[in-house]
């Protein structure tokens, strides 16, 4: 066979052998990956069931457990049902038996009252026949003889009530009056505090006017900012080198005031520098106030106060009242009513503790609709102090009774503060108004002709009609216009009431 041939015959058959093993090859390959898959899933069909299988025994293992926790409810509900109703007919019994007690009781009442009503009767019949007896006997119908017997005892009574007030405010003057002078004196002579004078604005002086367009800023940014972040009004007006300052809070007005001077002296003045600014000056005020609270507590020797109330106290540093600085005139009443209190044998450190706080509600921080006596009461109440304390503060206005001796002190030491010459000052037209008041309320009174106010309002004469007013009324008079002016007014100290009648009769010999 040509050689040729071999070289066609042989790649055939190459070819030919190639194909057969390679379909062998793959045809095995395929019947092992179908066993694979065959095994595979049997797999999974047994993982499944037996899932299945875990999955059915925890859900009826779950529904007996649900099935025993229903019934064991349902059992404790049933036997709560059956108490309940054990006590519903328990109940029922108590009200029947009640229901008896009541319609037998009301049974009783009622022949009661029948056999009062006839024993009222009777006595009526009595009552008028003994009336008409007495009648007849004095001559004297029945409200002529109540007015004459009533008229009486009303004359008997005021001459036995003027001579007993007689008597009395003789002894009182006798025992009391030497005693009371020289407490009171030598409380008044040891105490010489200073006192300040504040008002609801401040003035802030300026290098120059060009100042007051810094402190104002683009568009009020500046003001703006200082206003909000302070919570002042800021008035800047026509007068020359002068920014004023307004606010009725006179801690933030502090801090506005230190704020702006700082500014002006360091010239920076944008949002972010009165900010920083702000923030600072407000944490130095802070400090201030506790340190100005401890001060005052350490110089009375006053200890175990909390840190609510040595805040209140030293924001009274910046308060004043009628110009009277609040602090100083809470240990100025402190330091009279221990003195007070010592000489006449009270408890001086409770008065002195009382005294120190009674003014603690003008340095409360949130608004209330109550007056600084009752805000102090509460303050005093939540920082844990003795109950006397609590009382003497509330009733120092006398807006609640005293319930201690050392009550009344902090009241008395109180007024000598406030009415001591120089401690307060008054305007004008409030000076004026109050006496106008003043006399106003005597002339009000029937029998008086004029009255005049002395003394700067401490005294008030009064002319009395010697005609309308005898001699036997005219104390009596007196007393009842000191108690209308204790009603209607408010002023420091006291007031003396000086009652004039006078009888001129005048006749010509000829």
């Amino acid at each position: 066979m040509p050689t040729w041939i071999w070289f066609i015959i042989l790649p055939v058959v190459g070819i030919v052998l190639g194909w057969i093993i390679r379909w062998l090859y793959a045809r095995f390959q395929l019947s092992a990956s179908e066993q694979k898959a065959e095994r595979v899933k049997q797999d999974a069909i047994r993982e499944a069931e037996a899932q299945k299988k875990e999955i059915l025994l925890n859900a009826k293992d779950e529904l007996i457990r649900e099935r025993n926790q229903q019934e064991r409810e349902n059992r404790e509900r049933r036997a709560e049902v059956q108490r309940y109703e054990a006590r519903l007919n328990k109940k029922e019994e108590l009200l029947e038996e009640r229901a008896a007690q009541f319609e037998k009781q009301e049974k009783e009442l009622a022949n009661q009252i029948a056999a009062m009503a006839k024993r009222e009767e009777f006595v009526s019949k009595q009552e008028e026949m003994y009336r008409s007896e007495l009648e007849k006997i004095s001559g004297l119908s029945a409200q002529e003889a109540k007015d004459l017997i009533i008229k009486n005892l009303e004359n008997e009574a005021r001459h036995d009530a003027q001579a007993l007030i007689n008597k009395i405010e003789q002894e009182a003057q006798l025992t009391a009056e030497k005693k009371a002078k020289d407490v009171l004196i030598t409380t008044i002579q040891r105490i010489a505090p200073e006192t300040t004078s504040d008002i609801t604005v401040t003035t802030v002086s300026l290098p120059s006017d060009e100042m007051k367009g810094r402190i104002i800023g683009r568009e009020g940014r500046n003001i703006r900012t200082l206003e909000t972040l302070t919570g002042v009004d800021i008035i800047i007006d026509d007068t020359p080198e002068a920014v004023v300052i307004s606010c009725f809070d006179p801690v933030r007005k502090e801090i506005a005031k230190e704020s702006l001077e700082r500014l002006i002296s360091d010239g920076r003045i944008h949002p972010a520098r009165i900010e920083e600014i702000v923030q600072k000056v407000t944490h130095e005020v802070q400090n201030k106030i506790y340190e100005e609270g401890e001060k005052a507590l350490f110089d009375l020797g006053i200890h175990n106060m909390s840190t609510d109330g040595i805040r209140a106290l030293g924001r009274l540093y910046f308060r004043t009242s009628y110009g009277q600085n609040v602090l100083t005139h809470s240990k100025e009443v402190a330091m009279a009513a221990s003195m007070i209190a010592a000489e006449i044998g009270a408890d001086r450190e409770l008065a002195k503790r009382a005294a120190i706080l009674h003014d603690i509600g003008k340095g409360a921080e949130n608004d209330s609709d109550q007056n600084h006596a009752e805000v102090g009461a509460e303050m005093a109440r939540k920082m844990g102090e003795n109950a006397a304390v609590i009382n003497a503060i509330a009733a120092h206005h006398n807006d609640v009774e005293a319930t201690s001796i050392e009550a009344i002190i902090v009241q008395i030491a109180d007024a000598i503060s406030a009415s001591r010459p120089g401690a307060r000052r008054e305007t004008i037209d409030n000076y004026v108004k109050r006496l106008e008041n003043l006399e106003a309320i005597a002339e009000g009174f029937n029998g008086v002709e004029k009255a005049y106010a002395i003394q700067a309002g401490r005294e008030l004469r009064i002319l009395v009609n010697n005609e309308k007013v005898p001699d036997g009324e005219v104390k009596e008079l007196a007393r009842n216009i000191a108690k209308q002016i204790e009603t209607d007014l408010r002023y420091p100290g006291r007031i003396r009431l000086t009652m004039i009648r006078e009888t001129r009769i005048i006749e010509y010999a000829r």
